[in-house]
């Protein structure tokens, strides 16, 4: 449990890493005072890799297992900064309360992992088996899972605690997410004389209506999966006294667990397919979105957006230990599952990495005005880390 001098530390640490404004592609100030904390606190080793991940290392004295603490230190973007009570990169404690943009999403939960891993290996004098990792993982606002990557393949985690807001209850699964785009191909014409051109928007408003019909996959823990449009725009654009050529459709597709890109898209292409030979005119195609964005160190990071989902059994040897040693802090979390994708899509989905996610906070509080996380909250996650590294480390 923090002591007081501890808890102090622990908030001043959150509401200082509130205040490096950190947009995805622009964390290179957070990743410097992350870097600084692991000097202060005795880490054994850090690192920055070629996408700007900060990784802090704690060597234990004797073999074991190793585990990764994840949490992303990019936020989304502030539109409009006069519409929040509390300066959103101000980090300001008030009722209990620290205020600030990415406080629940998620800065709040990698402060706690760094004073967890810290106080764990001051008052153990390191007298543990195996190795702690702390990653401040960018780009996650963007890519889930993608800059995540590169961390697996340096540290090689045996386990995995993602830190998403969980309020304070354990997560061991997600459904993933995966985003479609839809096109249709047509020619074009004046829109006086319509009957020269192939209307794009009418061949995708067709393939719209036989998408809708689909049957979606469904899982008795995730439940159902979920094919949704999100948007549609045509060319040319705008397009005045023109038939358009051409138009592509967006949809958001939440994925259950053994989804593959393969099984995800069949059902989509196979209705072109059809629909190609009912209709002559009829082109079309469908993939996933891709793409590129630049990081602040100068590489870029590119990726198909498909964040397979993952789930893991109740009575797995990593989630009982972990369960255990939440419990042993005075926490009784239900166990559950995340509504939203998180990097576990790369450590367990795309990896195979034994993964829970424990967080603080709710939820609901990431990417609103406002935003903010309970003191509560942040040192009840402390000490459920803490008690974690006890159970699985022993």
């Amino acid at each position: 449990m923090l002591i007081e001098a501890r808890k102090q530390k622990l908030i001043n640490l959150c509401s200082e890493l509130i205040q490096h404004q950190s947009y995805s592609g622009e964390e290179n100030s957070v990743a410097e005072r992350i870097k600084q904390a692991f000097q202060d606190l005795g880490f054994d080793s850090f690192w920055v890799d070629d996408y700007g991940n900060i990784v802090g290392q704690i060597k234990g004295k004797r073999s074991g297992k190793s585990i990764l603490f994840d949490g992303h230190i990019d936020t989304v973007p502030v539109p409009d900064d006069s519409k929040w009570k509390h300066a959103p990169f101000s980090g300001k404690l008030e009722d209990g309360k620290i205020y600030g943009r990415g406080a629940s999403d998620m800065k709040g939960a990698v402060s706690a992992m760094i004073m967890a891993a810290a106080y764990f290996a001051i008052d153990t004098n390191r007298d543990f088996a195996g190795e702690i990792y702390i990653a401040g993982v960018v780009h996650e606002e963007c890519f889930e899972g993608v800059a995540a990557r590169e961390v697996s393949k340096r540290v090689k985690p045996d386990y995995v605690v993602i830190g998403e807001a969980s309020e304070l209850n354990l997560k061991i699964g997600q459904r993933g997410r995966a985003e479609i785009v839809v096109e249709t191909y047509g020619k074009p014409a004046h829109s006086a004389n319509p009957q020269a051109g192939i209307n794009a928007v009418y061949k995708m408003s067709k393939l719209i209506e036989r998408i809708r019909k689909l049957t979606m996959t469904s899982h008795a823990v995730l439940g159902q999966g979920i094919l949704e449009l999100t948007d549609i725009k045509s060319s040319p654009y705008p397009g005045a006294s023109v038939v358009p050529d051409y138009c592509r459709a967006t949809y958001d597709r939440r994925l259950l667990v053994g989804e593959t890109r393969e099984s995800v898209l069949k059902p989509i292409l196979d209705l072109i397919e059809e629909m190609s030979k009912e209709d002559v005119e009829f082109k079309g195609a469908a993939s996933y979105a891709s793409a590129v964005e630049k990081c602040y160190t100068g590489a870029n990071i590119e990726g198909e957006r498909f964040f397979p989902g993952w789930l893991y059994d109740e009575q797995d040897e990593f989630i009982q230990a972990a369960l255990k040693g939440i419990k042993s802090v005075g926490i009784n979390p239900a166990i559950t599952q995340y509504s939203f994708c998180t990097n576990g899509s790369h450590y367990a989905g795309e990896a195979g990495i034994k993964t829970i996610g424990f967080g603080p906070s709710r939820e609901n509080l990431a990417h609103i005005i406002d935003e903010y996380i309970e003191v509560d909250q942040l040192v009840n996650v402390t000490n459920g880390y803490y008690g974690i590294l006890k159970e699985v480390l022993k």
